[in-house]
């Protein structure tokens, strides 16, 4: 298999439901995930400027292929509001046969 196809499950956060859902919708119409699945709230512990912080936030777990990381990167620059938006993507070791050929039918076919 071509290592850029390979899926990969990536994972980014922002601080409300509707800039997460903004973000899924534009992250699925342009075919950069086949699936966006939201996680809310989470609450998340981090250091920021020095600063030990905590938030509630909504986390996105986004399902596409490794070719389209940089894409996906670029869309979260232009449309997240964090100054450093997480993105986070590991390769899928495994899984059905059906769901990663739906997966990437989804994301590389071109659009009719």
């Amino acid at each position: 298999m071509n290592p850029d196809r390979s899926a990969v499950v990536a994972t980014t956060t922002t601080p409300t439901r509707p800039e997460a859902e903004r973000i899924a919708r534009e992250l699925v119409q342009r075919r950069l995930a086949a699936c966006v699945q939201l996680v809310d709230p989470i609450r998340s512990v981090y250091r920021w400027e020095g600063q030990v912080q905590e938030d509630s936030e909504v986390l996105l777990v986004i399902k596409s292929v490794a070719a389209l990381i940089p894409a996906i990167e670029g869309l979260l620059r232009e449309l997240h509001p964090y100054e450093v938006p997480e993105l986070l993507a590991v390769r899928v070791a495994a899984g059905s046969r059906a769901y990663l050929d739906w997966l990437e039918e989804c994301v590389l076919t071109p659009p009719p």
